[in-house]
């Protein structure tokens, strides 16, 4: 962790106002109120904000637990080529593995995966050749893994990254203030998987020169609100916080840039103030300001850790809370590291004082990370001098199995291996740990939730604005051959503290960009595929076709090749259309009077962005909308196939009812 190390002193100099205020500003919304209920009555983990998968007009729909298919249930979920395709040679083929595919529940045991120019072009169970062939029989074939809690892919720690099967590695806890700068340097260095990041508040802060406890005035806050606005336009892929560690950090620096994310249809990573139940402030107050922030705004909010921050000692209770505002409708995800103990810098905040009552721990709880020393008084002032990272054992194990089975809960390390190695073992070894020990061994979920929670899920959580992200996370034709091929029977972490560079066991391929990362011969530090994951903005430009439509001209929207018009001219064409915020989707209804309504022209330069918002048709489908500031656009095509005619006139179009 990349925090600021400075003497501490005593924690808590701020206790509770911050949740205070945030309540105030959300209109008294929300209240610190005490919640229980059972998370294992929740269904699994593509229903959570963002988890869908395609649909046959471009819209989507829940993707829950992938249990293994019949041939007949797949049928629809795997490729039929044609005589042509079974005749070329393809770059890759993995061959007769068991291939699963968390997005469309593909679990299906030998098939063939073809790979050409980086892509996935063919997933079939017909036979395929290819230049190389990989034999999967006996091994899972999954989409790589996606570490969207980690932290710079440094030249040591990406090859431990992709030993456990991670082909992107996205630092959203931590990042850049300056991805302008960040991203080429990475591109530059060659990076053998693929990286992004975050704008990272803290850094970003740290040019002022404030301590851990100090707020930033407003003028500093608002430098900071258009620093992070650039580096969104650079590739950001959304904002992170480090509460805990920067306690100083008020509403009133968070707010106006959690305004922003919601401008830019970004999520919010938050390290959450508290790590226990020790008043004064607790975990409830830490999830309940972390809700407010996102009930003020309308920003999706992520939380960190939250097995060990915001959860520990109280999981019930936190995890309900977090339920409960999902089905209120706010967009909140989680993620955890599948460790029953912590680990950071002894001089960070979260060992000021009383350290020991709030984590409910003593000396003898801690080792430092990459040796075999536990502390005691002495050792732990001498290590703290140092900046030393120790790790903590100070988690309930329940607390892991509990966040797990989670359906928000995804997986993200918290760390990347480090030159030197003093670094929690979950550098190493988290993916594998999470299906070696809580999918087989322990069967706390499913071999295909595992896989959802390591692919499919983190990318959902960030892809609405980095495109790069919607063609991973999926084993399906067209999607990137990023790929992990692996012995679910052998399938294990093998890093510990005192050796958190020892690489997983049981991964057998990677695949990078359709190349080879990782095979029997080992780590090909050859192969530097990886690629840049950046955010991208599109913007309402001037001019554009229109529609013609009745007595109407209206202005229609060009967004990636794809024309829109504005929602609400259904109305004038004898619609309903009616919102449902919570759902975040509108209904259309036909046979309803016509009315007169007034579209306004999109103002040029405004963000044209894809939120998750749902038009839903009386007769049954969904199409994906389009957002531009409060108003939303269905795309010509979708009034096509719900029976109105479409033909070109001139620069512009005309519809008209089916004769």
């Amino acid at each position: 962790m990349t925090y600021s190390r400075q003497k501490p002193v005593k924690r808590r100099i701020f206790p509770l106002l911050t949740a205070i205020a945030v309540v105030i500003i959300a209109g008294g919304i929300w209240a610190a109120t005490t919640l229980f209920g059972d998370e294992n009555t929740q269904q699994m983990p593509a229903s959570s904000p963002g988890a869908t998968s395609s649909d046959s007009e471009g819209g989507s729909k829940p993707s829950g637990d992938a249990s293994p298919s019949t041939p007949a249930e797949a049928e629809g979920v795997i490729d039929q080529p044609t005589a042509s395709e079974l005749g070329k040679t393809y770059d890759v083929v993995i061959s007769n593995g068991r291939v699963i595919n968390p997005e469309t529940k593909l679990d299906r045991e030998g098939l063939n995966v073809a790979i050409q120019d980086g892509k996935i072009v063919m997933v079939t169970d017909q036979k395929v050749k290819g230049k190389r062939e990989i034999d999967a029989t006996g091994l899972v074939v999954a989409p790589g893994f996606i570490d969207n809690l980690s932290y710079d892919p440094n030249p040591v720690g990406v090859w431990n990254k992709i030993a456990d099967g991670v082909t992107s590695n996205i630092a959203m806890h931590g990042g850049t203030a300056s991805p302008e700068k960040w991203y080429p340097y990475y591109v530059r260095n060659r990076t053998p998987v693929h990286f992004g990041a975050s704008f990272f508040y803290t850094q970003a802060r740290n040019q002022f020169k404030l301590s851990r406890y100090d707020t930033a005035k407003p003028a500093q806050t608002q430098k900071l609100v258009d620093q992070a606005e650039k580096a969104l336009n650079n590739g950001a892929l959304g904002i992170s916080f480090s509460l805990e560690y920067v306690p100083g950090v008020n509403d009133k620096e968070i707010l106006p840039l959690m305004k922003l994310a919601h401008e830019y249809n970004v999520p919010v990573y938050f390290h959450a103030r508290y790590s226990d139940m020790e008043e004064p402030g607790t975990n409830i107050d830490a999830i309940n300001e972390l809700l407010g922030y996102a009930r003020a705004s309308g920003a999706a909010v992520h939380i960190d850790h939250i097995n060990s921050t915001g959860g520990t000692f109280s999981m019930t209770q936190s995890l309900k809370m977090v339920s409960d505002a999902i089905a209120e409708g706010l967009d909140i995800t989680s993620c955890i590291y599948p460790y029953d103990y912590w680990g950071t810098y002894l001089n960070s905040a979260r060992f000021d004082e009383g350290w020991q009552e709030r984590f409910r721990i003593t000396y003898k709880d801690l080792q430092i990370a990459g040796t075999n020393e536990r502390l005691d008084a002495e050792s732990f002032r001498k290590y703290q001098q140092q900046g030393k990272l120790a790790v903590a054992y100070a988690i309930p194990k329940q607390d892991v199995i509990d966040s797990l089975k989670a359906p928000y809960v995804m997986i993200g390390s918290d760390a990347i291996l480090e030159p030197g190695f003093n670094n929690h073992p979950r550098a190493s070894g988290t993916f594998a740990r999470t299906v070696g020990l809580y999918a087989r061994e322990q069967k706390v979920i499913s071999l295909s939730d595992a896989i959802a929670k390591m692919s499919l899920m983190p990318a959902q959580r960030l892809e609405k604005q980095a495109p790069a992200l919607q063609k991973k996370g999926r084993i399906a034709k067209g999607m990137d051959a990023d790929i992990v091929v692996f012995d679910y029977g052998k399938i294990s972490d093998k890093s510990t503290v005192a050796k958190p560079e020892i690489v997983s066991a049981g991964i057998e391929y990677v695949l990078v960009e359709g190349q080879v990362a990782l095979d029997e011969e080992g780590i090909h530090k050859d192969i530097r595929a990886g690629q840049p994951i950046k955010s991208e903005f599109l913007r309402v430009k001037e001019g554009g076709p229109t529609l013609s439509w009745g007595d109407s001209q209206i202005q229609l929207l060009e967004y990636r090749s794809t024309n829109y018009v504005d929602l609400e001219a259904l109305k004038a064409h004898g619609y309903t259309v009616e919102w449902d915020k919570l759902k975040r989707q509108s209904k259309v209804t036909g046979g309803a009077d016509t009315v007169p309504v007034n579209i306004p022209k999109p103002k040029t330069g405004e963000l044209m962005l894809e939120r998750g918002y749902k038009l839903i048709w009386d007769g049954g489908g969904s199409t994906e909308l389009l957002s531009v500031g409060d108003r939303n656009y269905v795309p010509l095509s979708a009034l096509k196939a719900h029976g109105w005619k479409l033909t070109k006139e001139g620069n512009g179009f005309k519809l008209a009812a089916q004769e």
